[in-house]
């Protein structure tokens, strides 16, 4: 089933299927738009030349003068003028002086990562595209039959759109593992299957656009018929960024010694003197990945439990799996830090797009903001709420989109637990009241001998009947409450539970988080402690009740 995504779920999965650049506008657009010019007016028509270079600087200070949409018309212009001037094609040479005419008005736009990518991704094309694209061309055997002619053409369609696609990722994918630390896996299986998809709907819209000042009905039905290619394309990527590592972070350094890897193999067999088999670096890369997935995952799979508190900003969301299990306790944060799609994300490098349980502590949008992404990604077999506040809106936009996606819906009045793979929950039912911090749930997850306490946003009031009517164990680790505010993380909840490792989940903020007072609470219980803020991430693998 293919889900409705918000428009930052869209481009997130665009990101993921290795595709971002054609939903922004760039050079990939001047150049469709000097390609239907050149179709127009000819390839040495000074009509060409005038009317394009116009139109493609109109176009590309309508994009904001974007690096890579002033390359495109730079490069693009340089191209139609150069036959008209009897000079040869020189493509360093074009593309040198475009990143030259880019950089005069301002030098310091080479930090510029779009300027990076764009000029990447050309450079790319024109080293490795035409070499790649002439030896698969030479692959393909020549059909007298009309199947043979048309089995032909689709095979060399396939294989010149091929080499542009790994001529533009060569160059482009450590810049873009570098500054955002995932790589894309299927991008060049996505660009296969769209970019057709994706000239005709850019085409196909500006000739609505342009119709339209003529005939609207004209202009509706053009439109109307540029829209399938558009689906088309929606569907792909919503369908390929669905696939387990479909991309993969480069945090751990068993995915970067790979990446690096994978590099050295590319290069040797595209620039190597001696011409290495398809299957050798195929063969090559594959072990490797698989090698690197099996030790980055390797002391998840042989823990009892392991609890991940995901980096998501000025907010919470935890990652519990045990054998096989898993349950994702919060999924709020910063708007900009998208915390469905870091959870998905996570869930996704575990190979897995199913979630057994999610649980809310509390109805607000630093734990429960990234819902509707999460939901849209990823199967979730049951949400475990807390039975309050019903005229809540949040409350009543998480329970329409579970109803929508068929997800089990419990309401939690009452002391609960939930057991998952070696692991228990236990769910205590709210305590307080006064707002949705002090009516929200909390958590004791036990694995053996080891014990987690998750207390949401409750104030020390609520802390203090928590201890007083729940009979809670010793425990090994804390998840301070409120992102370590000073009202939370009290003195007599340390000392009943005697805490050793704390977590504080917590990103940019002006409420002061983590206060000084509920640092200097933690350092007098001797808890060490952890700070997402700081350390990103961060993961504890229990075996045998020892973390």
């Amino acid at each position: 089933m293919i889900r409705v995504l918000s428009p930052t779920g869209v481009y997130a999965a665009f990101q993921r299927s290795g595709i971002s650049h054609v939903v922004a506008v760039s050079g990939l657009h001047i150049g469709f738009l000097a390609g239907l010019l050149t179709l127009l007016f000819g390839k040495r028509s000074y009509l060409s030349a005038v009317v394009g270079m116009l139109l493609m600087f109109f176009f590309a200070a309508v994009a904001g003068f974007t690096p890579s949409a002033l390359r495109a018309a730079f490069m693009s212009s340089l191209l139609l003028l150069a036959p008209l001037a009897g000079r040869e094609l020189d493509k360093p040479t074009t593309l040198s002086a475009a990143l030259f005419f880019c950089l005069l008005p301002c030098p310091y736009a080479a930090a510029s990562i779009s300027l990076q990518l764009s000029f990447a991704a050309v450079a790319g094309i024109y080293l490795v595209s035409g070499d790649l694209a002439a030896r698969w061309l030479s692959a393909i055997p020549k059909w007298d039959k009309p199947l043979g002619k048309l089995a032909r053409k689709i095979l060399v369609f396939l294989a010149c759109n091929l080499a542009v696609t790994v001529g533009a990722l060569l160059f482009t994918t450590p810049f873009a593992a570098l500054y955002f630390g995932s790589v894309s896996l299927v991008g060049p299986l996505t660009n296969l299957l769209t970019l057709w998809a994706v000239s005709d709907s850019f085409l196909g819209g500006l000739t609505s656009a342009l119709l339209g000042l003529v005939s609207a009905p004209a202009a509706s039905l053009l439109a109307w018929l540029t829209a399938w290619p558009a689906r088309w394309v929606l569907l792909v990527v919503q369908t390929i960024a669905r696939f387990p590592f479909s991309a993969v972070s480069l945090l751990s350094g068993y995915w970067v010694f790979w990446f690096v890897f994978t590099y050295i193999i590319l290069l040797l067999w595209l620039f190597g003197r001696k011409r290495i088999r398809h299957f050798i670096p195929v063969t090559a890369l594959i072990l490797t990945f698989c090698a690197a997935l099996t030790v980055s995952l390797w002391p998840m799979f042989q823990g009892d439990l392991t609890i991940t508190a995901l980096d998501v900003g000025q907010g919470s969301s935890t990652l519990l799996y045990s054998k096989g299990h898993t349950v994702l306790v919060d999924c709020g944060g910063n708007s900009e830090s998208d915390p469905g799609d870091i959870a998905a994300d996570r869930l996704q490098a575990l190979g897995s797009l199913h979630l057994d349980a999610l649980v809310l502590t509390h109805y607000h949008a630093d734990h429960a903001c990234g819902v509707p992404e999460l939901l849209s990604r990823i199967d979730v077999s049951l949400l475990i709420l807390p039975d309050v506040t019903p005229e809540d809106s949040l409350r009543q936009e998480i329970l329409r989109l579970a109803e929508e996606v068929g997800c089990e819906v419990r309401l939690i009045a009452d002391d609960s637990r939930y057991h998952f793979g070696e692991a228990e929950l236990s769910i205590f039912a709210p305590l307080g009241d006064g707002g949705a911090n002090e009516e929200g749930l909390s958590l004791l997850c036990t694995a053996n001998d080891f014990d987690a306490l998750i207390t949401g946003d409750m104030n020390d009031i609520v802390e203090r009947r928590l201890v007083k009517y729940k009979s809670l164990p010793d425990i090994d680790l804390l998840f301070v409450g409120h992102h370590g505010s000073k009202n939370s993380t009290s003195e007599e909840l340390l000392l009943a539970v005697t805490p050793e490792m704390a977590v504080i989940s917590s990103g940019y903020n002006n409420y002061g988080h983590p206060a000084p007072e509920a640092l200097e609470r933690l350092g007098a219980a001797e808890c060490d402690i952890y700070l997402t803020s700081q350390m990103g991430t961060i993961t504890f693998t229990i075996n045998g009740g020892t973390s």
